[in-house]
């Protein structure tokens, strides 16, 4: 089952291309503390400024490194339904256990839009489906009705939720099902989406601070919230301190800090500015990373 701390992974580039090297490495560092499944090609991993042939390179080169160890939910969500499912059949060909699709940014579909694209994804291949529900960047927002409507068919297995809306989780439950698979999509309220009955999150910390991320995740899935209380105090400040400038820069430049990827981003996107590194690094020695 698709559960727990799964980091939505960065895509390292070197010299402006693809570094397949690191991020294989990233992989099996990533499996190594902890995390419970992986997200290539997100948001996180610039899937905007990736071409449709890195896109797919990324996809399958997580496939492979993985090798099966952990659940691999390759994203494939774009605003054209036809560009969806090819991305979503070539995850399912390459040997990724499911795909993240977000709901079509720009064009602002009605929720019978919505239940119309998904159904032509679901119907396109054999791949499970997690939808991403993320109206800040997509403007549109699923209602819990359509959702459930969408549950209802037998490979829209769950829904990452983005919304910073607590109280999603207990309507999804109740027009979705108790089995349907809720993970929050926010680290900073991961905490309270559990309580509320989700199962895990697909986390831009996690990329820094995987163990943690995942000793988390197993306090709340274990139903000890005091334990992991103590988490959240302690990674608090890391879910905000990324996220001061687009969330992915700051990921990257932790990871630079740690050793382990380049802070390179593509434009649009550019590098962290002094003020906003110092306060990721007094993050980091704060949750006990540096």
């Amino acid at each position: 089952m698709i559960r727990g701390s799964i980091p939505a992974l960065v895509t390292p580039f070197k010299n402006g291309e693809l570094d397949l090297d690191t991020l294989k490495k990233l992989v099996d560092w990533q499996i190594a503390e902890g995390s419970t499944g992986l997200v290539p090609v997100g948001t996180t991993g610039e899937s905007p400024t990736l071409s449709h042939e890195e896109h797919e390179t990324v996809i399958e080169a997580v496939v492979k490194a993985a090798a099966g160890r952990v659940p691999v939910i390759a994203g494939a969500g774009s605003n054209s339904t036809t560009e969806g499912m090819r991305l979503i059949r070539f995850a399912e060909a390459v040997g990724a256990d499911a795909a993240l699709v977000v709901t079509p940014y720009y064009n602002k579909p009605t929720q019978a839009g919505l239940i119309a694209h998904f159904t032509a994804l679901h119907d396109c291949c054999n791949l499970p489906i997690v939808i991403y529900n993320i109206p800040g960047r997509s403007v549109i927002d699923m209602t819990p009705e359509t959702m459930g409507k969408l549950a209802a068919l037998p490979r829209i297995i769950g829904v990452k939720d983005a919304t910073g809306k607590i109280e999603r989780v207990s309507q999804q439950r109740a027009s979705c099902g108790p089995d349907f698979i809720q993970l929050s999509g926010e680290d900073a309220t991961a905490l309270g989406f559990n309580a509320h009955g989700g199962v895990g999150c697909i986390s831009v910390t996690a990329n820094v601070a995987p163990r943690l991320c995942a000793e988390f995740q197993q306090a709340t899935l274990a139903g000890d919230f005091a334990k992991a209380l103590e988490y959240q105090d302690r990674l608090m400040p890391l879910h905000e301190a990324i996220f001061i400038e687009p969330g992915l820069v700051g990921a990257k430049y932790a990871l630079s800090r740690l050793g382990l990827c380049s802070d390179e981003v593509r434009l649009p996107l550019v590098g962290l500015t002094e003020p906003t590194k110092a306060r990721i690094d007094a993050a980091m020695r704060h949750a006990g990373l540096i």
